[in-house]
């Protein structure tokens, strides 16, 4: 079992304060947005014995044992994170496998430079993900009803909004969200900036339901992703609830520290809410237009005590251990490799002592007992 050493990473959009308090740590001042736990090239683990991407290239089988590496191949194929979001991320989408797969072969065929600003596709894998939250935590996720996003705008009382509240009644559900999410970020970016400042105008001036839209606004005034946004679900996680976003579900996180479990994997679509590259004809091809419930998941208790999330991937499954004050010690033993992360109190994970923010990285078939008063979530894979 080996103690992990994890990367900080400062995104603009990271809280100052959420991750140092949950460290339990005096903030620096700076952003701090996502700690990674894993074997991602761009910032793996560390171990006493290497990095995580070292330790597991030297005997794949052995650390991640020979059925996962049979399913996945010699890499871990989840990346675990602590997510703290002081400001709204990008509004988002990630491709399935094959668009990933295909999208990939066509930029490296035509040479684009993996690092470069318009590259959309940076590995050829999917990236469906979990976010858990330790916090409240608020977020938007997937298409709102047709009708329920014109009654939405339509109360604005914006006059140049007006087409797009008729579009969104005139036509049925698929090509009612295609058209109005391709007019809003094709329109012209000074007549867009204008209604986009003439809606969250209106926003704020409303309140509920509106509420979120004048907060995403005022941290990006005038882009068109404000507009987008208000197509989609506004959700409020308690802790402890989650949401599993899959391919082509269109999603942002706006505030909260939570959880988050993805595929191994960078690739990702923005239709807006950010300064970088958005490339509207492949958003469109990647974006499913359905409207659907969010979907709030919560955990399903096991016998041992272990509560799951349950979702459709196989690349990763999380589930969290609430032990009580004076429980008896819990074998956590698997045949699949394992990140065991602490959130709350204090648990001793084999020989290491772990708290808030602390982590360990159990090989396949490695003994993992683990006791104490406290919160653990476990990351493994399905095999």
């Amino acid at each position: 079992m080996d103690r992990l050493d994890n990367t900080i990473r400062p995104y603009a959009w990271g809280s100052t304060t959420a991750i140092p308090h949950l460290l339990g740590v005096e903030p620096s001042g700076e952003p701090q947005a996502e700690m990674w736990m894993g074997a991602h090239p761009g910032a793996p683990s560390r171990t006493a014995r290497g990095t995580l991407v070292e330790v597991i290239e030297t005997d794949p089988r052995r650390e991640l044992g020979p059925e996962t590496v049979a399913k996945f191949g010699p890499r871990l194929p989840f990346l675990l994170k602590i997510l703290a979001a002081g400001a709204p991320l990008s509004l988002q989408v990630h491709p399935d496998l094959k668009q990933a797969q295909e999208g990939y072969t066509d930029e490296e065929r035509r040479g684009v430079p993996v690092d470069a600003p318009h590259r959309n596709y940076k590995d050829a894998n999917h990236k469906p993900e979990l976010i858990c939250a330790l916090t409240e935590f608020d977020g938007l996720c997937g298409f709102r009803a047709p009708a329920e996003a014109a009654d939405l705008l339509a109360a604005l009382d914006v006059d140049s909004l007006k087409p797009y509240v008729d579009l969104l009644r005139a036509h049925p559900e698929e090509a009612a969200l295609r058209e109005v999410l391709t007019a809003v970020l094709t329109a012209d970016r000074e007549e867009i900036a204008h209604t986009v400042t003439e809606a969250a105008a209106a926003c704020a001036r409303l309140g509920g339901a509106h509420a979120p839209y004048a907060g995403i606004a005022r941290h990006y005034p005038g882009d068109p992703g404000v507009l987008a946004a208000m197509l989609l679900n506004h959700v409020r996680l308690q802790p402890g609830e989650a949401l599993f976003l899959g391919a082509g579900i269109p999603h942002a996180y706006l505030s909260g520290l939570g959880v988050e479990i993805m595929a191994n994997s960078d690739n990702v679509l923005r239709c807006g809410l950010t300064p970088k590259h958005v490339d509207v004809p492949e958003l469109l091809r990647v974006v499913r237009f359905e409207a659907a419930d969010p979907g709030v998941l919560r955990p399903e208790a096991g016998p041992d005590g272990e509560e799951v999330y349950e979702t459709p991937i196989d690349e990763f499954r999380l589930s969290r251990y609430v032990l009580p004050e004076g429980a008896a010690a819990r074998d956590l033993t698997l045949t699949t490799p394992q990140i065991l992360l602490c959130t709350a109190g204090a648990v001793q994970a084999g020989e290491h002592r772990l708290t808030p923010g602390q982590s360990v990285f159990v090989p396949a078939g490695e003994k993992a007992e683990v006791s104490g008063a406290g919160t653990v979530f476990r990351a493994t894979v399905v095999v």
